[in-house]
């Protein structure tokens, strides 16, 4: 049922509708964006602080240009609450029986409004580059336009994206939103320039976007509808590339996320009179609390050491290395590529880097990955974490890592069964000194294990073996699917293994497996293509036993939910077991 029937935005269906309001009555549907925004968020979670600051920039935007003709690609694409409520999708926050109906980023598949499906950063201006040079050469006179966060600018795409269409001789508006943040507290180079321009009211001549080329303008009160819609009307028809630099306060409407922007940025479900999130707190131990004492140990044994993350330390809980050691901390800003190479380079000069990364934004680092750690050997370690089947968004995917630094020589990609496990995994890895070492964190939970019985070398692969009485079956599960496999093998009394890493096969325990097998079962929480599974199926190609591979398929999924990926990949005990029953007849 609509809980507001009342509110105005029940009226607007289309930016048409928009372009009928007064000044008044856009700033009343402002008011209502940001109670709806902060109704669905402290039931479902999502981005707060970001959807909250851009409010009056949207309804400037919509009410200048002629959207869907007229085109903005949204950088990330969290910030587009506002955007979806204006363009016919505002149902998805007056209805919590339509809470799901509507996706939290852009989405082609959902409205003509959405150009492209993104979540990653740094990427709008050149796509809206693409799209401008694509309308110049087919004759078309629609305006285009990227608005991209100062965070994001942190990311090295956003600097060629900058680059090339700074040279280009048509219609590009690109607006820089700066609210000083990004995830996490802004860092860098770019975090200073910005800030000369604020302080000078856009006019310092060190200004990064004159110099590159274009024309620029500055409005410093990105919250005042009517102050944007001015901005928006002095810049829509300039035929030439155009910075635009609006400043915003993230978190505008909401106390609690103006004065804690860090821990607003996305959030849990929570209580909207006390902000308290109505999520209990993760017990302890869990994965980052294991890896975050041993980096703690690690630092206070060798003061060389780097904790290293990409604009992501809450992730992580990496602040308590940030205050503790500031000196063996370090933030990159939104830039994987530079975190990895940033970490390349310090392991080449004898220093000890931990890498802390999310398996969805890793994907933009995979060249550094191969070409600037791999081929190298460098001894760097990785903590990988989000890595997994999810329900998350077609852009946030944590399916892909296995695939990714599976394949590459030299890396060997650990995956703990237990917490005792992750420890031991970590504090070897930080011991040997000869090849890059990635460990896949637990994203479920796991159990705690007991230290003295979990392995302290991994030089070699050595398969842990839990024999069954029914030797015919074996079951291979890695990492966070050990707990699945091992429920497999108490339904059918086969024999149990931990493989320990997701790349490197344990070949004189596989032979004996096949020669004493009938079926050889393996189960990872990763796609299948490229994968853990098809390794071992491709090793026992030429021996007597089937294999049967069970993972996700190759596809992009979008907030489907987890049991409904478990079943259609069948990836259940009932399934696999059914499977398992049929190939043994």
């Amino acid at each position: 049922m609509n809980q507001h029937p009342d509110f105005l935005l029940n009226e607007i269906h289309s930016p048409k509708d928009l372009k009928k309001l007064n000044l008044d009555q856009m700033k009343q549907l402002a008011s209502e964006i940001r109670t709806l925004i902060l109704e669905k968020d402290s039931v479902e979670g999502g981005h707060l602080g970001p959807d909250l600051g851009i409010v009056e920039t949207t309804i400037a935007y919509h009410y200048v240009f002629d959207a869907p003709k007229d085109k903005i690609v949204w950088d990330v694409s969290h910030q587009t609450y506002p955007h979806k409520m204006l363009t016919g999708r505002a149902i998805g926050w007056l209805d919590p029986e339509h809470y799901e109906d509507v996706t939290p980023y852009t989405n082609p598949d959902e409205s003509p409004y959405d150009y492209f499906a993104i979540g990653h950063t740094s990427t709008s201006i050149a796509l809206a580059t693409g799209l401008a040079k694509a309308r110049d050469l087919k004759g078309g006179h629609e305006r285009i336009a990227a608005l991209i966060g100062d965070g994001s600018l942190t990311g090295g795409l956003a600097f060629e994206g900058l680059n090339n269409a700074a040279i280009e001789k048509h219609n590009l508006l690109t607006i820089i939103n700066d609210n000083q943040m990004s995830i996490d507290e802004n860092v860098g180079g770019v975090v200073t320039a910005l800030k000369k321009l604020r302080d000078s009211n856009g006019t310092t001549p060190e200004n990064p976007f004159t110099a590159m080329g274009f024309e620029y303008f500055y409005e410093a009160n990105g919250n005042d509808i009517e102050k944007m819609i001015a901005a928006f009307e002095k810049v829509k028809d300039i035929d030439h590339p155009v910075v635009l630099h609006i400043n915003t306060l993230k978190g505008k409407g909401y106390q609690p996320a103006i004065d804690d922007e860090e821990a607003h940025h996305w959030v849990l479900p929570f209580d909207l009179k006390t902000d308290k999130t109505t999520v209990p707190a993760p017990k302890l131990p869990n994965a980052n609390s294991v890896a975050l004492e041993v980096t703690k140990k690690q630092i206070e044994k060798d003061k060389t050491t780097l904790a290293i993350n990409a604009a992501i330390p809450g992730v992580f809980g990496l602040d308590e290395i940030k205050k503790q050691y500031p000196a063996n901390y370090k933030d990159v800003g939104i830039a994987e590529q530079e975190s990895v190479a940033f970490a390349a380079g310090s392991a080449k000069e004898g220093g000890m880097p931990i890498l802390f990364e999310n398996s969805t934004f890793l994907q933009r680092a995979f060249d550094q990955l191969s070409h600037d750690v791999a081929a190298n050997d460098l001894p760097v370690v990785m903590m990988v974490a989000g890595g997994g089947i999810s329900n998350q968004s077609k852009t946030h995917l944590g399916v892909f890592d296995q695939v990714m630094i599976g394949n590459l020589p030299n890396w060997n990609y650990l995956a703990p069964t237990t917490l005792a496990e992750e420890k031991a995994m970590m504090e070897w890895a930080l011991s040997q000194r000869k090849h890059p070492i990635a460990i896949k964190m637990p994203t479920k939970s796991v159990p705690e294990g007991d230290e003295t019985q979990t392995v302290k070398n991994y030089d070699e692969i050595n398969y842990q073996i839990i024999p069954g009485k029914n030797t015919k079956i074996t079951i291979i599960g890695l990492g966070d699917f050990y707990g699945l496999a091992s429920e497999v093998a108490q339904e059918l009394d086969a024999t149990l293994v931990n493989p320990l890493s997701a790349n490197i096969l344990d070949q004189k325990a596989l032979d004996q497996l096949a020669q004493d097998s009938d079926v050889i079962v393996t189960l990872e929480d990763n796609t299948l293509d490229g994968g853990y599974g098809q390794k071992v199926a491709s090793y026992l190609g030429n021996q007597d036993v089937k294999v049967l591979n069970y993972g996700q398929d190759r596809v992009y999924t979008d907030q489907e939910a987890v049991k409904d990926i478990m079943e259609r990949n069948r990836i259940t005990v009932g399934q696999i077991t059914e499977d398992i029953k049929k190939n043994l007849n």
